[in-house]
Formats: structure tokens, C-alpha cells, sequence
């Protein structure tokens, strides 16, 4: 199998109309005016490398934070992109999920410079499933100390297929279930993750990592590989069940991590 993201099933979904409207206008102003507002802001990539409603998830999980991050869409289509000087008014920028990792790469590694100057500077990088993969070195931005793969590869996998389902996560030493769809798992040499200064937030059934977030530089890397940032909808198209409910709190806490100094 090659190594791929996954070819995302999930986009028959509806997006809010409220949320999505509120997001999309802010955008539309333009950068500077955003910065008036007392958020901290959140670049998000929306555009050919993510999948249709990704990037309105991952706003509305940003903008329910506990701190809230005030979400501007960027990409090659929107009214603000990423450049040095988009990424200088921002806290933060997220790579939601999307399509296949050779692909996405093609479309987004122009923008690799210029989020490995500034994450190095102090800023803060979210990915999520394909935007982890992103993080990687092969390819990707080369923002990770390790190696970024898929989980249905490992063995002792409980998902061995790249269809939308539940898995099971222990993070924080507590027992959850996310919405996954072809994550990844995170690496280091040993398993040594004290060495590289990072924080394990969530490990796989096969105690493979599924969430870390690890520094760059000044700056910090939250990945993960299934998806915090999935609504009830995410759940209602391939007709699957979280036995935890739909809650925010697993990602509301990589971004509280990531974001921490």
C-alpha cells in the first residue's frame, strides 16, 4: 500500500451556516482589520489540499477553545494567504485533513519556508490527520523530530482499512474514542520522547502515539491523528457512533498544549 493519508469518504456533511458565514466574512476583511480584535489569531489553511468542510471544523474548534483563537482562512483562493507577513499576526496556524500526502504536498510546499522560519520564531503549528502527515519530512515541512505514519500500518492495529470509523485512544491515561479516518502515528528513536522535549498526549490500543506535540526551534507542534475537530455530522454520513458523545475536549487540550511556553 502506498503511503497515503487515506481517500477522505467523509463529505456528504452539512457545515453550519452560522458558523461557516461568521468565519468566512472575517476572512474577507483581510488580515489587519482582524488583528483589531482582542483574540489571538488563528491562521487556518483552507483550499485544494483539505477536504470540503475540514478547515470549517477545525474554526469552530479553535474558536470554542478555552482561550479563543480568533480563525482566519488562508490558501491560494482566500483573501489572505500564507506568507511571512499573514503568519507575523498570527498565533497560531492549523493543517486540517484532506486527501492523499503526495498530492496535498504538491499543493502546499511553497508555504513549507516560511512556517519552518516561523514556527522556529515562536509560532505554533496545529496539524490534524493529513495536516500531521504534513508535519512529517517525506514529504512535508519538516517541522517533527520523528517519523510520521500511518496507523493501519503498525502492527497490532485495530483499524486495518482506510474507511471513516471509531477508534479507541487512551489519552491522558483516560480511555476515549475519536472519529479516524486513515491517521497517523508519530516516532522517535526508542520511543524516547523525553529526548526531543515533547509531550505525549494519546496513544493507540498497540501504545503507537496518536497526539504529541513537540518543539521546533521557539516554537511548538501539535499533531494528531484522528480527528478531536469532528461535529455530529462528521458521525452521521457513514452512520458511526462515538460512545463517548461528541465533546471538544481532547482537542481543545492539544491546542492548550501546544500553545503553552
Amino acid at each position: 500500500m502506498n503511503r497515503t493519508a487515506g481517500q477522505v469518504t467523509r463529505r456528504r456533511f452539512l457545515i453550519g451556516a452560522a458558523g461557516a458565514g461568521a468565519v468566512g466574512a472575517a476572512a474577507a476583511v483581510g488580515l489587519p482589520r482582524l488583528l483589531e480584535d482582542d483574540r489571538p489569531v488563528a491562521l487556518v489553511y483552507r483550499g485544494p489540499a483539505t477536504c470540503a468542510g475540514c478547515a470549517e471544523s477545525v474554526a469552530s474548534l479553535l474558536e470554542s477553545a478555552p482561550t479563543p483563537l480568533r480563525p482566519v482562512y488562508c490558501g491560494p483562493d482566500e483573501e489572505v494567504d500564507v506568507t511571512p507577513e499573514s503568519l507575523a499576526g498570527a498565533t497560531l496556524y492549523a493543517q486540517p485533513g484532506g486527501g492523499t500526502l503526495d498530492p496535498a504536498w504538491r499543493r502546499v510546499r511553497g508555504y513549507a519556508p516560511h512556517l519552518r522560519e516561523w514556527v522556529a520564531s515562536g509560532g505554533t503549528y496545529l496539524g490534524f490527520c493529513l495536516g500531521a502527515y504534513l508535519a512529517g519530512a517525506d514529504p512535508g515541512y519538516n517541522l517533527f523530530p520523528g517519523r510520521v505514519r500511518q496507523y493501519i500500518g503498525t502492527d497490532e492495529a485495530t483499524v486495518d482499512d482506510t474507511e471513516d470509523t471509531v477508534v479507541e485512544v487512551t489519552w491522558r491515561d483516560e480511555r476515549r474514542h475519536m472519529f479516524f479516518q486513515d491517521g497517523a502515528v508519530f516516532r522517535v528513536p526508542g520511543d524516547d520522547w523525553g529526548a526531543v522535549g515533547a509531550t505525549v498526549l494519546a496513544r493507540y490500543p498497540n501504545d503507537t502515539v496518536a497526539a504529541v506535540v513537540s518543539p521546533y526551534g521557539s516554537g511548538r507542534v501539535g499533531l494528531v491523528g484522528p480527528h478531536p475537530e469532528a461535529d455530529e455530522s462528521w458521525y452521521r454520513g457513514p452512520d458511526l457512533v462515538n460512545p463517548d458523545g461528541i465533546r471538544y475536549d481532547l482537542g481543545h487540550d492539544l491546542i492548550t498544549t501546544a500553545l503553552q511556553r
